[in-house]
């Protein structure tokens, strides 16, 4: 029996329709998705990852990230840009943050996540 197939094709109307009524607008998907799109980057992701700890300027996020101020600066703006981290100035510097505790609960879930979880990655290992 095949796992991810229904062997009964019977569709369970008044479930389709809650479901329906709970689902978000398409813009509200489609902005999500842009959001677990940034995410999906490792660099950007070592970013947030360093800001969990609190605010850093852009030179110490590159050095911990092991990646050039350029890049790095980069991909702060992209960040900012989609209200994932905010910028505050000081003179010459700019030093980041996460923007929210929703971004904290994001960063938060996704890592308790692999913490309990094999992840399967047959691209990675040759078997697909």
């Amino acid at each position: 029996m095949a796992v991810d197939g229904c062997t009964a094709k019977v569709v369970d109307a008044d479930r389709v329709v809650a479901v329906r009524e709970r689902m978000p607008a398409a813009g509200d998907l489609a902005d999500a998705a842009d959001v677990f799109g940034l995410l999906s980057d490792p660099n950007r992701l070592r970013l947030l990852v360093a800001l969990l700890d609190g605010e850093l300027c852009v030179c110490d996020l590159a050095a911990v990230t092991g990646q050039s101020e350029s890049a790095a600066s980069h991909a702060l703006r992209l960040l900012r840009a989609h209200r994932i981290v905010v910028a505050r100035r000081a003179g010459r510097m700019a030093y980041y943050r996460l923007a929210d505790p929703h971004v904290r609960l994001l960063l938060d879930v996704a890592l308790a996540h692999i913490e309990h979880t094999e992840l399967l990655h047959p691209e990675r290992d040759g078997t697909t």
